[in-house]
């Protein structure tokens, strides 16, 4: 069974409820995420790799110093579904647990 692709206004309703840096479109999500160093931000990758893993789906990730972005979408599918919104709040958890700049 095709995963349901969500429309603009079930990708508003489910991120007012994630991290206010989320955006999204019907075909992506994304957010940028800076830790308080380099070897943070390694770090919150090295930890979310295997569960992404275990979930079968794949973030499009992008390093730069201290900074991670993510980029979400199910791309069987050819946009955004609940999975995307899944990893997103697995995302939101793991990065709380980590040290963040300015914090």
């Amino acid at each position: 069974m095709a995963a349901h692709l969500l429309d603009q206004a079930e990708i508003d309703a489910a991120l007012a409820g994630r991290h206010p840096d989320w955006t999204g479109t019907p075909e992506k999500l994304s957010r940028a995420i800076e830790f308080a160093d380099f070897p943070t931000a390694v770090e919150f990758i090295n930890r979310l790799a295997p569960r992404c893993e275990e979930m079968e789906h794949h973030p499009d990730l992008s390093l730069r110093w201290r900074w991670v972005h993510v980029d979400l979408s199910t791309h069987s599918a050819g946009g955004v579904t609940d999975l995307d919104l899944d990893l997103a709040a697995i995302i939101d958890e793991y990065s709380a647990d980590l040290p963040l700049a300015g914090g």
